[in-house]
């Protein structure tokens, strides 16, 4: 005998579907603010980490400066 399937059924399965889709859609999207949040953060702290070593060495010959001159 067959089975008589009620449009119910393909409903829930379209909407579970869908809201799986959106799902998907959604983690891909904190995934990517959350990327460059992490980008942002690094670059920052290179940016500090290069200014620090720029001013180490400026320090540094301004220091051999005064020593040849001296």
């Amino acid at each position: 005998m067959p089975r008589h399937y009620d449009d119910s059924q393909q409903q829930s399965t379209s909407a579970k579907t869908r809201r799986q889709q959106e799902d998907q859609r959604r983690m891909a999207f904190r995934r990517a603010i959350e990327t460059r949040f992490e980008d942002r953060r690094l670059s920052l702290e290179y940016d500090d980490y290069l200014q620090a070593g720029a001013s180490f060495w400026q320090s540094v010959s301004a220091s051999e400066g005064a020593r040849q001159s001296a």
